[in-house]
């Protein structure tokens, strides 16, 4: 099973390239390009699929599905990842698998944490003080889901009274000025950003299991309503 990957969710365009054996020899990453700017475009979310694929000694014909990260994030990233990968099902005749964001960043540091009490909490940087998260166990497992938070001294302090919480990605920043000082609460040197590295890893599962979503009718998990803000009235 071939299967490309993209993720959009944020200010990252990441796409990968897959290739699974079955599911006793999990999954190979085959190749993966991802670009860190201020907005991804459709060109440039194309140009670096085609890449991946060819670059790996591939065409697009040959690809058994595409998988794409289905939010939470950015509005007009989530639009842009989600429309890409419908497009090229729909030409392609493939089926579409959607991985939750967050769960795919838990992956990226769940497995570099020995069994135990330790939970996982991504974030997405959202408005102000808020953030986009969920809270997820040390197999993968949901336990909290995903939500939009406002940060304060009260944020998840029925969670901390009991387990040892890491949180991490671009939105921690915030949680750590306010429950840095927690003794259940700890944070990542490094920013772990959504990456398409995992999104293929965790749908080659779903494809395995057939859990397809419907291309006509597929949308971003865009969690709020996009908001925007009126243009001030020109000083004359």
């Amino acid at each position: 099973m071939l299967l490309l990957s993209i993720d959009t969710s944020t200010t990252v365009c990441s796409v990968a390239l897959h290739q699974s054996y079955g599911e006793s020899e999990g999954t190979q990453l085959l190749g993966c390009y991802e670009l860190f700017t201020e907005r991804t475009s459709s060109s440039m979310l194309t140009t670096l699929m085609d890449d991946v694929v060819k670059q790996a000694g591939y065409a697009l014909n040959d690809l058994d599905a595409v998988a794409v990260a289905k939010g939470p994030g950015s509005y007009t990233g989530l639009r842009i990842g989600v429309s890409t990968a419908k497009g090229l099902c729909f030409a392609l005749d493939k089926p579409l698998l959607s991985v939750n964001t967050l769960r795919a960043m838990t992956e990226q540091v769940r497995p570099l944490y020995p069994p135990g009490g330790q939970l996982f909490c991504p974030m997405i940087d959202a408005r102000r003080m808020e953030v986009y998260c969920a809270i997820y166990d040390q197999s993968g497992a949901e336990v909290q889901p995903t939500t939009a938070v406002v940060i304060d001294e009260n944020s998840f302090g029925e969670w901390l009274a009991e387990h040892k919480i890491l949180f991490f990605g671009d939105g921690a920043a915030k949680c750590k000025a306010v429950l840095g000082q927690h003794p259940n609460a700890t944070f990542t040197d490094e920013l772990i950003r959504p990456s398409a590295r995992t999104i293929g890893k965790l749908a080659a599962y779903q494809f395995r299991v057939g859990r397809f979503e419907n291309v006509a009718t597929f949308e971003p998990f865009y969690l709020k309503e996009f908001m925007t803000t009126k243009p001030k009235k020109a000083v004359v």
